[in-house]
């Protein structure tokens, strides 16, 4: 949870309320209940956390430290690639990840891009989660790569976008990242492709979800992590029973390309505006709405 200054060819912001887990707790709750663990300074607005318990986000493990929040300040240029131009840590830097009795039994984990110790710190603190989902970034994937690979070996979901999967796998052809990657533990690989879409590795093949076409692009911050948020929530909406994700192979494509579908539909809206405020003001008919449009877009008549 942070505050994010950035500019892109559309215009600016500063001091926006994002991060990560506001962008996923959000968009995971058009599909199913989330419980956020986290930290914000004591600047960070109360009302905010407010908005997240309106929308049945579970805040209890949310921590108020006393200092600042994790500030970043970017910048996209034309091609709409990120370019850091500061980071402040500020309470960030010393977060330790304590899950209460109640969240360690939660069924489904997602694991936030956080450091790969802090990482395997969470996931030994659960009960026994069906499902176990990872973000990763560069950062970690050079700088802690036998930590991260501890973690990879123990998840069933690797999200991660292309840049990362060939710098993880070591390799130019996305086809060869995945199966190399998956390899490494995760079973279910998805690799977000901004505007391109997503692409999704099982051991059924490969299935590939184009993004929804947008018109104009006003913030790309945030639209990897309305995109995981939404596949772990339509994928906890969807799945009764985990032997469906390992022995049941036509009802997990269904699921996960259906899950990748609606990934795709919330980062569509998340790019519209700066910040939060898309996801904040839509509705569930309006999401019903585009993913029917999605459905009539990628399908081929007979």
């Amino acid at each position: 949870m942070a505050f994010d200054s950035l500019r892109t060819p559309a215009g600016k912001a500063e001091q926006v309320v994002g991060g990560s887990a506001n962008y996923f707790s959000v968009a995971a709750s058009f599909f199913s209940p989330v419980k956020i663990v986290a930290v914000v300074g004591e600047d960070f607005p109360k009302s905010h956390l407010e908005t997240l318990e309106s929308k049945e986000i579970d805040i209890s493990q949310v921590e108020i430290a006393k200092g600042k929040t994790f500030h970043w300040v970017g910048e996209y240029g034309s091609d709409l690639e990120a370019k850091t131009l500061s980071t402040s840590l500020n309470v960030f830097e010393t977060f330790k990840p304590k899950i209460s009795p109640d969240a360690s039994a939660s069924p489904y984990l997602f694991l936030g891009n956080i450091d790969p110790e802090l990482q395997l710190e969470v996931l030994n603190q659960m009960e026994n989660p069906q499902v176990i989902a990872l973000d990763t970034m560069n950062f970690w994937i050079t700088g802690k790569h036998q930590e991260l690979k501890k973690v990879l070996n123990k998840v069933d979901i690797l999200s991660i976008n292309e840049g990362e999967a060939k710098l993880l796998s070591e390799q130019d052809n996305i086809i060869q990242a995945a199966d190399i990657i998956r390899n490494m533990g995760p079973s279910i690989v998805l690799i977000k492709r901004g505007e391109y879409g997503a692409s999704l590795f099982t051991s059924s093949g490969t299935f590939m979800m184009p993004a929804f076409p947008i018109a104009r692009v006003i913030d790309p911050t945030g639209a990897g992590d309305s995109f995981a948020g939404a596949l772990m929530g339509y994928i906890a909406q969807s799945l009764a029973d985990r032997d469906l994700l390992i022995h049941n192979e036509k009802q997990r494509e269904k699921i996960l390309r259906n899950a990748v579908l609606a990934g795709c539909v919330l980062a569509s809206f998340t790019v519209e505006d700066f910040g939060l405020n898309r996801l904040l003001h839509l509705d569930p008919a309006q999401i019903q709405t585009r993913l029917d449009e999605m459905k009539r877009i990628v399908q081929i008549p007979n």
